[in-house]
């Protein structure tokens, strides 16, 4: 995910990173190039004068318009689904970094084995995250999960699902130990599920893609509308005709191209989640909670100095 001055307006315009350019660009001068030939085989065709091109440009532009309203509300169909996917990845992905807080926050301030928590919680969100991104390995969790859950998790289908397993396993012992009350338990379990929740709704979406049949209609619609943009708008414009068909195929396949980055949130493209971030940040707060158990409790209480005696009173 690119992080961006949304007050830089000059900085923005003339950003390449990121933008439709990188994958529509060569899509963009094709298009253009067509409409130089459509345009070249016109003016040299009435300057022949051997062959009847009055009707060439026949097309109305008010009846090219209709399809091109049509193709409109299509791709904001597109557009719209795509980022509704994008922002309930990212809600998935806050309930998952909640979670995890307080999981381990009421396990390291009633047990005496936080730090196990705090390892195991840092090593399911690693493993969903490269879940996520076709990764079915434990890559990167060896620091956090023992050598003998990684390969029990690795024989798992969905390693993720073998993890929280061991968090339910670690409350369960915690709980006949007398670590834990009752209720405890139960606000664990509780947060445990909605880890697995929003595990669930991610991988909704990561398995889920938009109809097939939406998206080959909007690819052979924008083609349809781009070959005969020149025979309706080639007569009025003339020369200009190739710069129209470069700014109308950018906005449309930029568009397209956008709906189709931001589909997949979870992708390791340029505008997707950066799911890094979050597994770093759960990482680092859990292990935060972890280590600072103590502290609170071993600050001494004030002492001063009482007049006339010279003695240090604590109080």
């Amino acid at each position: 995910m690119i992080e961006y001055n949304r007050k830089d307006w000059i900085g923005n315009l003339f950003s390449y990173r990121g933008t439709a350019l990188r994958q529509a660009g060569k899509r963009v001068v094709v298009m253009t190039i067509y409409a130089v030939i459509i345009q070249a085989i016109y003016t040299i065709g009435k300057e022949q004068g051997g062959f009847a091109f009055d009707g060439f440009f026949g097309l109305n532009p008010a009846q090219h318009a209709v399809l091109g309203s049509l193709l409109g509300f299509l791709i904001v169909f597109r557009m719209n689904a795509s980022n509704g996917r994008y922002w309930e990845g990212r809600s998935a992905w806050g309930a998952i970094i909640n979670a995890s807080r307080n999981l381990v926050r009421v396990g390291v301030a009633h047990t005496h084995a936080g730090s196990e928590l705090a390892d195991l919680v840092a090593g399911y969100v690693i493993s969903l995250r490269r879940s996520l991104q076709g990764n079915m390995d434990l890559e990167e969790t060896e620091v956090f999960l023992p050598d003998e859950l990684r390969c029990q998790a690795e024989r798992f289908g969905n390693p993720p699902t073998a993890v929280a397993f061991a968090i339910s396993a670690w409350i369960e012992r915690e709980f006949s130990s007398g670590q834990l009350e009752p209720q405890l338990v139960r606000h664990m379990e509780e947060q445990l599920s909605k880890l697995v929740d929003a595990q669930g709704a991610c991988e909704k979406i990561r398995k889920t893609p938009l109809p097939f049949v939406y998206v080959v209609m909007i690819k052979q619609l924008i083609m349809v509308y781009l070959l005969t943009l020149p025979f309706a708008v080639g007569k009025e414009c003339g020369w200009w005709s190739p710069v129209v068909m470069a700014i109308v195929s950018l906005g449309l396949f930029g568009m397209e191209e956008a709906g189709v980055e931001t589909e997949d949130p979870f992708g390791t493209d340029d505008n997707c989640l950066d799911m890094v971030t979050y597994t770093l940040t759960i990482a680092r707060d859990t292990g935060q909670m972890a280590a600072g158990k103590h502290v609170g409790r071993t600050i001494d209480p004030p002492t001063t100095l009482t007049e006339g005696t010279g003695e240090l009173v604590t109080g």
